[in-house]
């Protein structure tokens, strides 16, 4: 039997904290604080020495076992934090492991930070030869993909111009090309999907299927974008604090990562500043069969119950959406109504202008209460160039309806 092409077991990864002060500390400072207490000083420089000053360990990684078979391509997703970019520097051999051992049957090539290695003085063309040696390309194989590698680029007219009068766009075209070019048995992958513009980012969705259909390289491939992991991996990874949660069929992981009890099909208790409040329920209407998912441009629909001990007056409940990285998209509200003691059922509709990608959805009433993050939604798109076309950038004002039921005459 054929073993595996990367074998990893029991990974793990730490950190040393110091905790020490943070300002500037000036020379004649320091020359003073010896002068007058140099017994002190003396102290803190021996525990430094002998590995005694406070010091806080933190572990990125944790006993990660795995292994990938060749031609597997394997999506490694989680949140914030979880680890990923740690493992991929582990597996790229940047940084060693603390505990554990990894083995790499085939040459690995890594494209974890775009457009490392280039020179700004050098033109495109030297860029390319650079970059691609520091890749672990040798000089002939970048000589035979050259006209490849630029066409794929895009930056024909420029290709003698130091990069460093070249745009971000072009300079993100260009380093991307030359590490998609390349000709490893294993290719490591962090997050390419994130840079360039919308039509960018699908031709490099399509280079990578065709690496991995055509080409059969095995490919690990981290990124927050679940309509990209679903097309490009069978098996995924899920990270979280820097622990294994689960392996297997990537429809099935992704479904846990955004499902289980934090989409709302168990009871929710939100961060609350009292005990009056409860959200009972809340739940997708949208016509999708699949939980929390809604395609491009299709209006979002979420039925939601909320639960009060006592009437009260002014009430406005409100929603908010940000992106995978924390960072506020929109938020809209109803206006103020009298909230009745016991369960209300909000139907809200809102227009969906967000890209495709990753959301978490917060509810919540102005200094009543507030529940972040109570859920995670996906928005995807069919494939298609032109619907590139149609994305908005930076922040999104999002008109809502808010209905109370049952009677439906109420509408905010």
């Amino acid at each position: 039997m054929e073993k595996p092409i990367i074998e990893v077991k029991g990974i793990g990864k730490k950190y040393n904290i110091n905790h020490g002060r943070g300002r500037y500390i000036a020379l004649r400072d320091v020359l003073a604080n010896i002068t007058k207490h140099p017994f002190s000083f003396l102290k803190s420089k021996t525990k430094q020495v002998v590995g005694l000053e406070k010091k806080e360990e933190f572990w990125a990684l944790k006993d990660i076992s795995f292994t990938v078979d060749q031609g597997e391509v394997i999506g490694i997703i989680g949140p914030n934090g979880a680890g990923k970019s740690t493992l991929l520097k582990i597996l790229s051999q940047i940084t060693p492991p603390t505990t554990g051992e990894i083995i790499l049957r085939g040459r690995v090539g890594s494209l974890l930070e775009v457009g490392t290695g280039f020179h700004p003085e050098l033109t495109g063309r030297e860029n390319v030869f650079l970059n691609g040696a520091i890749l672990g390309m040798k000089r002939h194989e970048i000589a035979r993909k050259f006209d490849e590698i630029v066409e794929f680029a895009g930056i024909e007219k420029f290709l003698d111009t130091p990069v460093k009068y070249y745009s971000s766009g072009m300079y993100v075209r260009l380093a991307f090309s030359v590490a998609a070019h390349m000709e490893p048995d294993i290719l490591i992958v962090d997050e390419v999907l994130a840079v360039g513009d919308a039509e960018f980012q699908k031709k490099c969705l399509g280079k990578m299927e065709e690496v991995t259909k055509k080409q059969g390289r095995t490919i690990l491939f981290v990124s927050h974008n679940m309509t990209a992991i679903k097309q490009l991996c069978k098996k995924t990874i899920l990270l979280e604090k820097g622990e294994v949660r689960q392996i297997g069929k990537t429809n099935q992981v992704i479904d846990s990562y955004l499902g289980s009890a934090r989409l709302g099909q168990k009871i929710i208790t939100p961060n609350t500043q009292s005990d009056i409040f409860k959200i009972q329920k809340v739940e997708f209407k949208n016509d999708s069969n699949q939980p929390w998912f809604l395609h491009f441009k299709e209006n979002l629909k979420i039925e939601t119950i909320i639960s009060s001990k006592r009437e009260v007056e002014n009430f406005k409940l409100g929603i908010g959406i940000d992106g995978i990285g924390g960072e506020r998209i929109c938020t809209t509200h109803s206006h103020s109504i009298s909230l009745k003691k016991g369960d209300t059922v909000f139907d809200i509709d809102i227009k969906n202008a967000l890209n495709p990608g990753m959301y978490s959805l917060s509810i919540g009433a102005l200094n009543l209460f507030y529940s972040p993050e109570i859920t995670m939604f996906e928005v995807g798109h069919s494939g298609k160039l032109e619907e590139y076309n149609q994305y908005n950038y930076g922040i999104i004002n999002i008109d809502a309806i808010f209905k109370i039921v049952p009677d439906g005459k109420i509408t905010l």
